[in-house]
């Protein structure tokens, strides 16, 4: 009869002689011990499954079960594979082109990572030349700064500390210095005007220089006229632009500003051009020389200065020097008027 495998295995080693399955016995307790040792044990306490190939050894014997142990320690001395093992992971290949290179934030083409390696993911470089980098520099816009208006002419100065004057075209950067004064639709144009830049006497006594605009009709009487009024020494309290005082004509007589074109109407007449508006008139010490009709006093301020038979610093008064010389160059005096007074106003056409 047959007998099973294991049972005819086990006879035949009893037919054996002892000395001889002894020796069979170490030759397996080694040859399992080999493997053991070849195979090893991961990080993670199982079996790698990849087997250095130095360290498999063939046997035709299969391995008890009651042999896997620990080897003895001269079979593990005895073996020259290593101790450790180091497995390699396989990440699959990724190209990137060269145009996305630059703003991708995945690693590319990485290939072949240790697994014990740690799991930083290499990012590629990418170099900008120097001079790339120098030329895509945008540079921060520069801010915008407003048009300034060109500076107030100063009219020269004489030697003797005598009148000086000086006329200009309104043109070029000049032009800025009216936004408030003059607009599209006033009876005459910049190009008809002109500034005239003089010296005067102030308040305290000093010679000063102020500015008045005029059209250029009129230049050349009206500097006579502020010349002889220099002569005389008549003094003018300030003589600026109207803008200096945004265009508004109560503003500047309040300021006791002597002024000249203005693009404005007759205040008591809306509709009706003012003949500062056509730079034919002119306005001086508005303050101390106030406009009165009835009740009304222009500019308030000029209350304390109705009263004419008073005279003060800068007034105008019939048949002085002032009112003698614009009346020779034809201009008429608005104190002349029966039916309202305006101490400080004179006009190429009287009116």
């Amino acid at each position: 009869m047959l007998l099973p495998s294991r049972l005819l295995t086990t006879s035949r080693q009893r037919l054996l002689p002892k000395a001889l399955r002894t020796r069979r016995l170490r030759t397996i307790l080694l040859a399992g011990g080999l493997v053991l040792a070849a195979c090893g044990r991961n990080g993670d306490g199982v079996v790698s499954n990849t087997v250095d190939s130095t360290a498999a050894v063939a046997t035709t014997a299969p391995v008890p079960t009651s042999v896997i142990a620990t080897p003895p320690s001269t079979a593990a001395a005895a073996t020259t594979a290593p101790t450790t093992f180091t497995s390699t992971t396989t990440v699959p290949t990724t190209t990137t082109p060269l145009s996305e290179a630059a703003s991708s934030t995945t690693a590319a083409s990485i290939a072949t990572v240790p697994a014990t390696d740690s799991s930083t993911t290499a990012v590629p470089t990418t170099t900008t030349p120097l001079v790339a980098t120098a030329s895509s520099t945008t540079a921060a816009p520069r801010a915008t700064v407003p048009a300034t208006a060109a500076p107030a002419p100063v009219a020269p100065a004489e030697p003797n500390g005598g009148f000086a004057s000086e006329v200009f075209e309104i043109s070029g950067p000049l032009v800025d210095r009216f936004e408030h004064s003059w607009r599209e639709g006033c009876p005459v144009g910049l190009d008809q005007l002109r500034l005239i830049a003089l010296t005067h006497w102030d308040f305290d006594g000093n010679i000063a220089s102020g500015e008045l605009v005029i059209h250029a009709d009129h230049t050349a009487d009206v500097v006579a006229v502020f010349a002889r009024l220099f002569d005389a020494k008549f003094p003018i309290e300030r003589m600026e632009l109207v803008d200096n005082f945004l265009g508004d004509d109560d503003l500047s007589m309040e300021a006791n500003n002597t002024s000249g074109f203005n693009c404005r109407e007759i205040a008591s007449r809306p509709g009706t051009w003012s003949n500062h508006a056509f730079g034919a008139a002119i306005d001086i010490n508005p303050l101390v020389n106030p406009y009165v009709r009835g009740s009304q006093v222009l500019p308030p301020g000029g209350a304390e200065f109705v009263d004419r038979s008073e005279h003060v610093q800068g007034g105008i008064y019939a048949g002085d020097a002032v009112t003698q010389a614009f009346a020779d160059i034809g201009w008429g005096w608005g104190g002349d008027w029966n039916t309202l007074k305006d101490w400080q106003h004179f006009s190429a056409s009287g009116n």
